[in-house]
C-alpha cells in the first residue's frame, strides 16, 4: 500500500523506505534511456517507466514484492491483454488525474453531461478490472492486494450509491430532446432578454419559418395572446452559419423577420453573437436547470477522488509491468535467457551473478548466438574490481551490464542472466567520459576530479559505482597517482566498484593497495585473451600485457615493419 491508504503495486512500503534517483548521466551511461524508448512508443509512458526504474531503494522487500507482481503479469498473457484493452477506456482518468471539480458554476451543463458519460464508463472499467483480477492463477501479494482493493471498492456502499445516481441521472438527461426559449423584444424588435420556457422530451419538427412568421404577423388573431404555451407552436430552425439565409431575410424584410433576428444576436453578450449563441444558451440552461446541474455537479464532486485519484494512479503501474513483460517475452522467444533475481539482505556476498550479458547489446542482435556470458561476484575479497584488457575487448559492455542488472532487478524485472543473487543498492553511480563541451572550463582531468569527488561523497557501502577509463585523460604517471588514491578511498568506504581502466599497473598493485585496507579487498579482473584474440570472457587474474598494443598496431598497419615494408 502507498500513503493515505492508496493501493500500489510498485510502492508497497512507501512511508518506510527512502528512494534515491539516478543522475541523468547515469541513466544514459547504463543505456536506460535507450531501453525505455524500446519499451513504449508513447513519450509519457517512456518517462513514467524511467521515473520508476531510475529511483532506487536498498529495501529488499520492495524488490521482492515487485518481482512477484512482474512474475504474475509475465506468466499471464491473457491478463496483460485485458488490462491493456482498458488503458484506452481509462484515458480520461489519466487526462483528468490532477484536476478537481470545484463547483458547477465553473462548468457548463453540456460539460457536466459529458463527464456523466465518462463516469458511466468508469463504472464499467472498475467492473472489468475486478473481473480481470479474478484469475485464480494470480499468486503475488501485490495483485492480490489490488484485487481486494477493487472488491472493497465495488462492495462499498458509496460505490453502489454512485452506480444508482449515475443511472438515474443518465435516465433523466437522456429524456431531454429539446428546450423552448422565450425572447422578449422591445418596440424595435430588439431582444432585451431570453429565458427558458420548457424542457421537452420530444424534438421540434421543421416547418416553413417564413410562411409561419408572415402569417403570425399578418393576421391579428395569429399573434399569441399572453405568454403561456398553447401547444400549437412549431419549430422554425435558423442556420446562422449560412450567409445565404441572411441575404434571403434581407429580401423579405417587409415581414420584419431579419431585423428581429439581427437585433437578437447583436444583444447577446460576449462579442460575435453567432459564435457565442451556444455559450449564452448554456448559461441560460444552467440557470433554468439549476437543480439538475447542481445535482449532477455534486455527484461528480462526490466521486471525483475515487474515479480520478485512486484508480488513475494504479493503471500506469500496470502499464509499467506490462511493457516490460512484453519486452522480456519477445526476447525470450528469440532464445535469450532471463531469470528471476533473488534479493538478499546482509551477509558477505553482495552479488553472485552467473551467465550475465549486456541487455543493451542483446537488443541489437537477432539471436543470442553472438553473446558471451560471464560470471561475477561481489564479496569481501572482491569489493573493488580493477578491470583491464584489450581495447574494444568488451570492458565497457560488461561494466554497463552489471549496472543494468541492479536497475532491472530492483525494478522487479527479470534479468539477463542464468542466476542473480544480490543485495539491493541504494543507488548506482557512473563515471564515464564526459562530453567535450562539459570540460571547457576545468579541462578534462579537472572535470573528472570534480565529478569523482562529488560521486564519492554521495556513495555508501550499499552503493554500486561504475568507473569507465576514469583519470585516463592525462599522463600515465598523473592518472595512476590519482587512481590509486581513489581506489584506496573506495575500499575505506566499502563501495562495490568496477573500475574499467587501461592502467595495468594499477591492477598489478592490488596487493599493495589491499595491505592498507581492512575487511575488504580489491582484485584484478581481466578480459581473458585466447591466443591473442579477444574472448570477451572475464577472469580474476593479474593483468595481461600492455593493452594488446601489438595486435591493435598490426590490425591497423602501424608496426614498424608494416609502415616501412620491411
Amino acid at each position: 500500500m502507498r500513503e493515505n491508504g492508496q493501493c500500489s503495486i510498485l510502492f508497497p512500503f512507501y512511508e518506510e523506505v527512502k528512494y534515491k534517483p539516478l543522475s541523468e548521466s547515469a541513466c544514459h551511461d547504463l543505456g536506460l534511456d535507450t531501453l525505455c524508448r524500446s519499451l513504449a512508443d508513447d513519450k509519457r509512458e517512456q518517462n513514467y517507466i524511467m521515473d520508476i526504474i531510475s529511483n532506487m531503494t536498498p529495501d529488499p522487500r520492495t524488490a521482492l514484492y515487485r518481482q512477484k507482481v512482474f512474475a504474475d503479469i509475465l506468466n499471464l498473457p491473457g491478463l496483460r491483454k485485458r488490462i491493456s484493452e482498458l488503458f484506452k477506456k481509462l484515458e480520461f482518468i489519466r487526462n483528468f488525474g490532477n484536476s478537481h471539480i470545484e463547483s458547477d458554476e465553473k462548468l457548463g451543463f453540456w460539460y457536466l453531461m459529458h463527464r456523466l458519460d465518462e463516469l458511466d464508463d468508469y463504472i464499467k472499467c472498475v467492473e472489468a478490472v475486478r473481473e480481470c483480477l479474478s484469475d485464480v492463477q494470480i499468486k503475488s501479494e501485490g495483485l492480490l492486494n489490488v484485487k481486494k482493493y477493487f472488491d472493497d471498492l465495488y462492495e462499498d456502499s458509496c460505490f453502489a450509491e454512485m452506480k444508482k445516481d449515475i443511472a438515474e441521472l443518465k435516465a433523466k438527461s437522456s429524456n431531454i430532446q429539446s428546450v423552448t426559449l422565450g425572447v422578449n423584444v422591445n418596440d424595435r424588435f430588439e431582444a432585451v432578454s431570453m429565458g427558458l420556457v420548457s424542457v421537452n422530451s420530444k424534438p421540434f419538427k421543421k416547418s416553413n419559418i417564413v410562411g409561419h412568421f408572415a402569417d403570425a404577423l399578418a393576421v391579428k388573431n395569429k399573434i399569441h395572446d399572453g405568454t403561456e404555451q398553447n401547444g400549437g407552436m412549431r419549430y422554425n430552425p435558423i442556420d446562422l452559419r449560412q450567409s445565404g439565409n441572411v441575404s434571403y431575410f434581407e429580401r423579405v424584410g417587409k415581414y420584419m423577420a431579419y431585423p428581429f433576428i439581427r437585433a437578437t444576436l447583436a444583444n447577446i453578450p460576449n462579442g460575435d453573437g453567432a459564435a457565442n449563441v451556444p455559450q449564452y444558451l448554456d448559461a441560460v440552461i444552467n440557470k433554468m436547470l439549476d437543480s439538475l446541474v447542481k445535482k449532477l455537479g455534486d455527484t461528480l464532486t462526490k466521486y471525483a477522488d475515487i474515479a480520478i485519484v485512486n484508480i488513475s494512479r494504479i493503471m500506469p503501474e500496470f502499464m509499467y509491468y506490462i511493457r516490460f513483460a512484453e519486452f522480456i517475452s519477445k526476447y525470450a522467444k528469440k532464445g535469450f535467457k532471463f531469470c528471476e533475481p533473488r534479493p538478499v539482505d546482509g551477509g558477505d556476498v553482495s552479488m553472485d551473478a552467473k551467465g550475465i550479458y549486456n541487455l543493451k547489446l542483446a537488443m541489437s542482435l537477432d539471436d543470442p548466438e553472438g553473446l558471451v556470458c560471464n560470471d561475477l561476484k561481489f564479496d569481501k575479497e572482491h569489493t573493488v574490481y580493477i578491470l583491464t584488457g584489450a581495447n574494444r575487448g568488451g570492458k565497457t559492455t560488461v561494466t554497463q551490464a552489471v549496472g543494468l542488472l541492479f536497475a532491472l532487478a530492483q525494478g522487479g524485472i527479470s534479468v539477463p542472466a542464468s542466476s542473480f543473487e544480490y543485495k539491493p543498492a541504494d543507488c548506482i553511480y557512473t563515471h564515464f567520459p564526459a562530453d567535450e563541451d562539459k570540460t571547457m572550463d576545468l579541462g578534462r582531468l579537472g572535470e573528472e576530479c570534480v565529478r569523482f569527488k562529488s560521486i564519492y561523497s554521495d556513495c555508501t557501502s550499499d552503493s554500486l559505482l561504475l568507473l569507465n577509463e576514469t583519470f585516463s585523460t592525462t599522463s600515465f604517471e598523473e592518472g595512476y597517482y590519482i587512481a590509486k588514491d581513489s581506489v584506496r578511498a573506495l575500499l575505506k568506504k566499502r563501495v562495490k566498484t568496477i573500475y574499467n581502466t587501461h592502467m595495468h599497473k594499477l591492477a598489478s598493485d592490488v596487493d599493495e593497495i589491499n595491505a592498507e585496507s581492512e575487511g575488504v579487498k580489491a582484485s584484478s579482473l581481466i578480459m581473458k585473451s585466447d591466443n591473442g584474440k579477444r574472448s570477451f570472457k572475464l577472469e580474476t587474474a593479474p593483468p595481461e600485457g600492455m593493452s594488446y598494443a601489438k595486435d591493435i598496431a598490426e590490425k591497423y598497419g602501424v608496426t614498424y615493419e608494416m609502415l616501412t615494408n620491411e
